[in-house]
């Protein structure tokens, strides 16, 4: 996996959920300088981990998929004389 990169809109909507988070449930106040650094920080750090859990919970969804087709198929077989 490559560094995630944002675009502008996606980044600034990030930083603006990160101060007001930290506002309300920490009672800390950031400017978006220091946000979008965090931000970076939590994106450097936990990106990896985020992605690779949304992997796996996509190939479990697909083999759960791909058991169910295959039951199908079996199902379709004919006794063999």
């Amino acid at each position: 996996m490559s560094s995630l990169k944002f675009n502008d809109d996606e980044k600034r909507k990030m930083v603006e959920k990160l101060k007001d988070y930290l506002d309300q449930e920490l009672d800390t106040s950031i400017g978006s300088f220091e946000a979008e650094f965090f931000l970076d920080f939590i994106a450097k750090n936990f990106a990896a981990t985020f992605y690779n859990k949304g992997l796996a919970d996509a190939q479990e969804a697909m083999m759960g998929r791909i058991e169910t087709i295959n039951d199908a198929i079996y199902e379709l077989e004919l006794p063999d004389a």
